[in-house]
C-alpha cells in the first residue's frame, strides 16, 4: 500500500509544473534595513535565478533588486545592470548609497563598475549584454506588449544572461499577457506555451483569453514557482504595521460644457463615446477644466503638486494659469525631462506638470500629497498608475486628488469607476491564490477504515 502512495505522488510530482530554480543553494546575509517582507522575497529570488517581484507600490521593490544585484555581483563577480524609466536611475543611486549598496548611474559602457550600474531603457543599446552577470527590468511592466519592439529587443539581448530580475507593481489580475511576457522573459515558459496550458481563448471578449476552471490553482502554483506577488506583508504572513495607506480623497470638478457650439449643423452637440467624439470635447472644454484646476493648486502655494493631463494644448493651458508650474513633455531633450523630474522629487519644483504616459511609472513621490487631473482618458492603469506616484506605502498625509471633467465626459468617467472596482475585485482574488500557493501545507493521517474492504462480487477471483 504505501510503495503504490509513493509512485502516486512521484506521478502527481511529474505531471507538475515548476519553473526549475536557477539560482544559489545558500543564500548570504541579506541588507540588514531589510524588512522581514523583503528578506523573503529577496531570498527567494536569488534561490529562483530568474525571477518576479511584483510588489504594490510603496512596498520595498528597490532595495529587494539592488540588494539582489550586490548578492549576485559578488558572488559571480561581474557587474549587474539595472534599466528604469526616465529619472528613474538617480532615485535608485539615492537608494542605495542610503543603504551602503554599491551602485552608480551609468550611460556609457565606460561607466560600469563593481555591483549595480543603473542606466534607461532608452540607452540599453549603448551596453554590452555579455559583460553582466545579470539583469534587472524595473518598471518591467514595459515588457507587457508581445508586439512591441521594446519587447523584442530585451528578450533578445538578455535571453543568455544567467540571472534576471522583473520588479513591477502587481501586474493587472485581467492581463494575463502580461504574465505571460514576464514568463518568457525570465526563460520560466513561452508566453505561447503559457496560454496553451493554462487558459482558453474568451468567446465573449474579442482576443482575450480566460483560465480554464480546473486549471486555476495549477497556474498560480507554476506562477508562485517564479514570482511573489504582494499588496501587503501579511500575504506572506507578516505583521502589516508601517504599511498601511493613508485617505485617499478624490475629487470631482465637473465643468458645464457648452453644447451650442460646433453642432454639426444641429440645434445642440450631442456627444458620444468614440475617440473622435471624446477627443474633439477635450479640446472644446479645455479651458474650463484649467480654469478649475489653477483655481484649486494656486489656493494651496504651499503644497507641492502634480498635475496630470492628457495633451499638449491642456500642458499650455494649465502652465499659463498655474503659478510656479512646470512642465515635462515629451518632445524636450531627456536632459531637460531628467532635470525637471529630479527637481521635483527633490523638492526644488513646487508645482509639476506632465502626461502620466511620461512621468507616471516608477517614481517615488511621497513628499507630495496634492495632485489634480484636468481630464482622464478611457485607460485605468494610466490613471491608477499616476495616482500611486503620491499614494503610496511611506506617504504620511491623507493624499488629495482632483479631476476636472465635462458634464459632456460622463461617460469616461463611468468607465474608469467600472474598471476601478473590477481591478480591486481581480487583485483580492490575485493574492488569494498567490497566497494558497505559497503555503507550503502537508498534513498526512494514516488511512485507519473502520469498516473492512470489501470487494465486489464481480472482482473477486474466480476458480
Amino acid at each position: 500500500m504505501n510503495a503504490h502512495l509513493a509512485d502516486y505522488e512521484r506521478l502527481l510530482a511529474a505531471k507538475a509544473i515548476e519553473a526549475p530554480p536557477r539560482g544559489f543553494d545558500d543564500v548570504p546575509d541579506l541588507n540588514p534595513a531589510m524588512f522581514p517582507h523583503q528578506r523573503d522575497v529577496t531570498a527567494f529570488l536569488l534561490r529562483a535565478g530568474r525571477g518576479a517581484a511584483f510588489l504594490d507600490t510603496g512596498l520595498g521593490k528597490s532595495l529587494v533588486a539592488l540588494d539582489w544585484g550586490r548578492v549576485v555581483s559578488e558572488r559571480m563577480d561581474k557587474p549587474v545592470l539595472m534599466l528604469a524609466p526616465l529619472a528613474v536611475a538617480p532615485q535608485h543611486a539615492r537608494e542605495a548609497d542610503k543603504f551602503g549598496i554599491e551602485a552608480r548611474v551609468v550611460t556609457t559602457p565606460d561607466d560600469v563598475g563593481p555591483g549595480v550600474n543603473v542606466t534607461n531603457y532608452d540607452k540599453v543599446d549603448r551596453f554590452d549584454p555579455s559583460l553582466f552577470a545579470g539583469i534587472v527590468l524595473d518598471e518591467s511592466s514595459i515588457i507587457k506588449s508581445f508586439t512591441g519592439a521594446t519587447t523584442r529587443k530585451l528578450m533578445r539581448m538578455f535571453a543568455a544572461t544567467p540571472f534576471r530580475l522583473a520588479c513591477t507593481a502587481t501586474p493587472s489580475p485581467n492581463d494575463h499577457m502580461e504574465l505571460g511576457q514576464h514568463s518568457q522573459f525570465l526563460g520560466a515558459m513561452s508566453s505561447s506555451e503559457m496560454l496553451t496550458r493554462f487558459f482558453i481563448a474568451d468567446q465573449t471578449n474579442m482576443g482575450r483569453y480566460r483560465l480554464k476552471g480546473h486549471a486555476v490553482r495549477p497556474f498560480w502554483s507554476w506562477v508562485a514557482s517564479w514570482a511573489r506577488c504582494l499588496s501587503r506583508p501579511s500575504d506572506l504572513g507578516h505583521d502589516d504595521a508601517g504599511f498601511a495607506l493613508p485617505e485617499l480623497k478624490l475629487v470631482r470638478h465637473e465643468v458645464r460644457a457648452d453644447i451650442g457650439v460646433d453642432t454639426g449643423g444641429l440645434l445642440f452637440r450631442i456627444p458620444d463615446t468614440s475617440a473622435t467624439a471624446i477627443h474633439r470635447e477635450k479640446r472644446l472644454t479645455a479651458d474650463a477644466r484649467a480654469d478649475r484646476i489653477a483655481e484649486v493648486v494656486n489656493a494651496e502655494p504651499g503644497e507641492a503638486w502634480v498635475v496630470w493631463c492628457d495633451t499638449d494644448y491642456e500642458a499650455d493651458a494649465l502652465t499659463a494659469r498655474i503659478r510656479d508650474a512646470v512642465e515635462v513633455r515629451g518632445s524636450m531633450s531627456e536632459k531637460v525631462k531628467e532635470d525637471r523630474l529630479v527637481g521635483f522629487s527633490e523638492g526644488r519644483v513646487r508645482v509639476l506638470v506632465s502626461k502620466p504616459s511620461i512621468a507616471g511609472f516608477g517614481l517615488n513621490w511621497q513628499h507630495c500629497a496634492r495632485m489634480a487631473f484636468v481630464g482622464l482618458s478611457f485607460s485605468y492603469e494610466a490613471f491608477y498608475q499616476a495616482v500611486r506616484r503620491c499614494w503610496r506605502f511611506g506617504q504620511t498625509r491623507p493624499v488629495e486628488c482632483h479631476v476636472a471633467m465635462a458634464d459632456t465626459e460622463r461617460a469616461i468617467w463611468d468607465v474608469i469607476s467600472r474598471k476601478s472596482g473590477d481591478h480591486e475585485a481581480m487583485k483580492t482574488e490575485m493574492y488569494a491564490a498567490m497566497r494558497r500557493a505559497v503555503e507550503v501545507r502537508r498534513v498526512r493521517h494514516d488511512y485507519r477504515p473502520a469498516i473492512p474492504l470489501a470487494l465486489p462480487a464481480w472482482m473477486e477471483a474466480r476458480p
